[in-house]
């Protein structure tokens, strides 16, 4: 049997030739075996049409021309040709082409010319087949392809090198390469989304902490009348006006002097301790009990500052949050807040089942569930936490749980013992048992209002309209446990509620670690800016400046090579003059300074006609030779740019 160029037989009467009879077919199958060749001696008869167009396109790199538009069989020249018209056209291909030259000055042409189709051996074809259409290739030129050189990775795919404990990418320069000309070795970052995530955090963690950062440095207007400084606090701003309920009471945020990290301090006005030693018993156990779900009690002082006794119940700050009840419970459509002034639940100690009739309807849509036992979860954490501690929480109202979206606290505790203390009591713990048993009943109620959205579902003549409300719209888990927790005449256990809890305890805790995760890459992401950061200081303490009234101190030395290297960075162009603005480029640089490597980097001056070629270890060794320098005048001083 024998092909044409393009691998057409010409066997069993193709495309309806009549001329060949079957059994002229069916004998020479007869004389072939398994273990025999077949030969071929067939004429050629007829070439399949293959539309020019498909046929080494000029304008892009296509299927057809990887092969190098099959130009040569087994070291012969063939050129697949099309009978049309009694005509026969072939394709006269380029001298010296290469499958890697994609664009050329002018399509092939093509020429009508006589063109007999070669006759090659079956053992050395290759077959491709593409959209239903069979082409036959030399092995020995598929093979060549595959054994040449791949096409050169971009930057980004090169391989990594770590030296001393730094990740870089080698990129070798040429002895011909300009500073201040410098091509780019490493490809352009195609917009901000490509580069943000591999250098900065991701936008939604970083407008949630700008947005933490713009509540906790907002001035209030109002805070006029506020002393300048309490104690060791100064810049207090209000945070809750003054309320009457249980104790006349007033929030403000101040900055510690000392620190500068910023507090919450809980005022109790006009409040008199009657026993100062047996109170700060209190106060210890409180101040050393700390829990992620619990807000902690710092310290614990008395001032004049405003004009009276006042007690100042010092507390961390978390900027943005936002208690229960201004989140589920705040109706929106009808003008009402939380913090509207001469409201009864304006952050007040009052039980939420006794608010006005402004929380007798629903606040919007119920809550899903699995929101529900996230809160269930993160309250139950802290409550079993403080019941472990001897300790009850005595304020699990809406009022006093404040919540980022994330993350749920028990806040101000402590306060009703500082504020119910009784010194005629020699353990004022003796009751604790008691006060447990009322935070679990809380504890009920607050998820039964949760579930309908209304503080009013949790008094006496609604609660059973309420769990029926649940059972149709809740799983029989989340009421099984309301039943529990609101059951009379039944010692109840923070411990016993775990288990009915169950597997959804797993599923919180992987969120948990998901963020956590999440928290730690970006992280990671940081301490990396900070290392760079560091070394752009070293830089910018050395560059441009004199020492000890000598001007030219950073113009000399080892000091000019960093003087250079500063240009290579920042203020390299392109050849078209145009500022070449690649942060890719300057993070680059600097891992490879910092690492100390030994790859070589052409510094030229702004005139050029000075041009060194020196190592990132030879630049590392001078940065810290100058910046040494520069330190040893000043011993006292210690300089944390000098660590990593």
């Amino acid at each position: 049997m024998e092909f044409y160029a393009n691998g057409i037989s010409n066997d069993i009467g193709y495309m309806g030739n009549p001329n060949l009879a079957a059994n002229t077919y069916g004998s020479s199958l007869q004389q072939n075996s398994i273990e025999s060749p077949i030969s071929f001696n067939k004429k050629p008869q007829v070439s399949e049409f293959i539309p020019p167009s498909r046929l080494n396109s000029t304008s892009s790199p296509s299927f057809y021309n990887t092969y190098n538009n099959t130009s040569i069989v087994n070291g012969q020249n063939a050129t697949p040709t099309k009978n049309y018209a009694s005509t026969s056209y072939s394709i006269t291909p380029i001298k010296n082409s290469n499958h890697r030259n994609y664009l050329r000055d002018s399509p092939q042409k093509i020429a009508p010319q006589e063109s007999p189709p070669t006759i090659f051996s079956a053992a050395t074809i290759h077959q491709e087949n593409v959209g239903g259409t069979t082409y036959f290739y030399p092995q020995e030129q598929a093979a060549s392809y595959q054994n040449e050189d791949p096409m050169p990775l971009p930057y980004s795919m090169t391989s990594m090198t770590m030296t001393d404990g730094y990740m870089y990418t080698p990129a070798p320069i040429s002895s011909t390469t300009n500073s201040h000309v410098q091509q780019a070795s490493i490809p352009q970052q195609q917009g901000k989304t490509l580069l943000s995530p591999a250098f900065f955090m991701a936008e939604d963690l970083r407008n949630s902490l700008l947005l933490k950062n713009e509540i906790s440095n907002s001035i209030d207007h109002d805070s006029s009348n506020l002393p300048l400084e309490v104690d060791n606090y100064h810049s207090l701003s209000l945070l809750e006006a003054s309320s009457n309920l249980p104790v006349p009471s007033s929030t403000y945020r101040a900055i510690q002097s000392s620190t500068g990290i910023k507090y919450c301090l809980r005022r109790l006005h006009g409040f008199r301790i009657q026993s100062v030693k047996l109170m700060m018993q209190v106060v210890d156990i409180w101040k050393k009990f700390s829990h992620p779900n619990c807000v902690t009690l710092r310290e614990v002082f008395t001032t004049k500052a405003f004009g009276d006794n006042s007690l100042i119940l010092v507390y961390d700050y978390h900027a943005g949050s936002q208690t229960l009840l201004a989140k589920y419970f705040t109706p929106s459509s009808n003008g009402y807040s939380s913090s509207s002034v001469g409201s009864a639940f304006s952050g007040d100690a009052r039980p939420f089942s006794h608010k006005t009739t402004l929380q007798r309807t629903a606040n919007g849509p119920i809550l899903q569930e699995s929101e529900i036992w996230n809160i269930i979860i993160q309250l139950t954490c802290g409550l079993r936490a403080i019941h472990q501690a001897n300790l009850a929480c005595r304020t699990l109202d809406p009022t006093k749980i404040i919540t980022d979206d994330k993350r749920l606290r028990f806040s101000f505790l402590g306060i009703t013992d500082i504020v119910t203390f009784d010194p005629n009591q020699q353990n004022p713990f003796q009751l604790i048992n008691h006060y447990q048993q009322d935070d679990l009943t809380a504890l009920g109620k607050l998820i039964v209002a949760l579930c309908c959205r209304c503080l009013q579902s949790v008094h006496s003549n609604q609660i059973q309209h309420s769990i029926d409300l649940i059972s149709r719209h809740y799983s029989s888990d989340l009421k099984n446990l309301i039943t529990y927790l609101l059951s009379p005449n039944k010692m109840k256990s923070i411990v016993e509620v775990m288990p009915k809890i169950g597997a959804r305890f797993y599923t919180h805790l992987e969120l948990l670690e998901s963020h956590c995760d999440m928290q730690e890459n970006e992280l990671l992401k940081e301490m990396e800016n900070g290392r760079l950061n560091r070394l752009l200081v070293k830089l910018g303490t050395i560059n441009e400046r004199d020492l000890h009234m000598d001007v030219t101190w950073s113009e000399t030395g080892n000091r000019y090579m960093l003087k250079l290297f500063r240009d290579y960075l920042f203020h390299t162009i392109t050849p078209e003059g145009n500022p070449w603005l690649d942060m890719s480029h300057i993070v680059s640089s600097l891992n490879k300074l910092d690492a100390g490597t030994m790859e070589k980097v052409q510094l030229m001056s702004r005139d050029e006609q000075s041009v060194l070629v020196v190592t990132y270890a030879e630049l590392k060794h001078c940065l810290d030779q100058a910046f040494n320098e520069l330190t040893s005048f000043n011993v006292s001083l210690s300089h944390p740019l000098n660590s990593r």
